[in-house]
This record gives C-alpha cells, sequence and structure tokens, in this order.
C-alpha cells in the first residue's frame, strides 16, 4: 500500500496565527508522584497567558484513543507511540502539548523522542515508590499490594529514572505551584516554547 500525505500549510503559518511555538512537554514518573496534577496546573497557567494549550494524559486516552491496551511490554510501547503520533500532529501545528504518562522504561521515552525529534522536552517528576505508595491517589498501590494489579510500575515492573531528563521535579520537596513555576522558568530560559 502506497501512501502519499497531503501538504498542508507550513508550520510557521499555524505558529504564527497562534502566537506561539509549538512544542511537547513530557511528563514522566511514578503513578501518584504528581505528573496529572502539575500537568493540569500547568495547562490553566498558559490557558490564562492566552496560550492554546492540549493536555495528553495517559489515564484519558486510555479511556477512548488507547482503551484496547493492556500494561504488557508490548501494549506500553504501542500507548508511547499513539500518544507521540497525537502530539506530534498537534505540535506541527503550532500546538503546545502537555503529555502526563508513566513512561517506566528508556527505550518508550527513545521511542516518543524518536517521533517527535526536536519538539520533544522530558520532564521527570520524581517521587520514590514509598512516597507514592503512601499518596496512593487513585488507590492503585492498594490493589497492587493485594496482588489485584499485575505487572504494576515499580513494584512488579522496572521504573527506569531519565538519564539526562531536561528538568526534574522532585515532588517530595516541591509544592504543584512550585512544580509549574520550575516548569515556567525553564520554558522561558531555554525558549523551548514561546
Amino acid at each position: 500500500m502506497h501512501i502519499h500525505p497531503h501538504a498542508t500549510l507550513p508550520r510557521h503559518h499555524k505558529e504564527s496565527l497562534l502566537g506561539q511555538k509549538g512544542g511537547v512537554l513530557w511528563l514522566c514518573g511514578l503513578s501518584g508522584s504528581g505528573k496529572s496534577t502539575i500537568a493540569g496546573a500547568l495547562e490553566h497557567v498558559l490557558h490564562d497567558q492566552g496560550r492554546f494549550v492540549i493536555r495528553l494524559d495517559g489515564d484519558n486516552l486510555r479511556t477512548g484513543l488507547n482503551s484496547n491496551l493492556g500494561f504488557s511490554d508490548e501494549d506500553r510501547m504501542e500507548n508511547i507511540r499513539r500518544t507521540a503520533e497525537l502530539a506530534k500532529v498537534l505540535a506541527a501545528n503550532g500546538v503546545i502539548v502537555i503529555c502526563s504518562l508513566i513512561t517506566p522504561k528508556g527505550a518508550l521515552r527513545d521511542l516518543a523522542r524518536g517521533i517527535l525529534g526536536d519538539d520533544f522536552r522530558e520532564i521527570y517528576v520524581k517521587a520514590s515508590y514509598a512516597t507514592c505508595q503512601q499518596r496512593d491517589p487513585k488507590g492503585l498501590y492498594a490493589k497492587a499490594a493485594a496482588g489485584e494489579i499485575p505487572d504494576f510500575t515499580g513494584r512488579d515492573s522496572d521504573f527506569e529514572e531519565p538519564q539526562d531528563p531536561g528538568l526534574v521535579l522532585d515532588t517530595e520537596q516541591l509544592s504543584v505551584e512550585d512544580s509549574v513555576f520550575e516548569i515556567l522558568e525553564w520554558v522561558r530560559t531555554t525558549g523551548v516554547i514561546s
């Protein structure tokens, strides 16, 4: 099968219309580390600044686009691939995309980086397994401890800490507000999105 993509308006035309530079802020970390909470707060701040932002959250995506995927290594890979491809289309149209997914393995983050290229900006939302277990906002750690969730990241399936993320947010030390401030300062000083 031969697929020939149709030409679209150049990216700079879309970015000029929106008055911003598109890009992808990819938040990774254990369940309960604060990824979704920080992503939601960041989305609100950027929106209030007049930015066009779309947030792609792992849990939300698994209720629709990725609802047919489980948590096997193959399904995790496909989950990240689909999310990165969607983020790529959005960023190419001038959108600031905030992705919050566990993304537990370096290979998965490399897959997203390979798809997104220069638009990929990795942010590690860091918190220990013990801290996340104590927080347990969704009750997942309790279910994992009871053996109800196989391949639970951090317990049965490893979480590989990013080796060289663009930014590390230690949520055992930083509040949500402080984390958002850190991201905004990093974005401002590096120009990764504007």
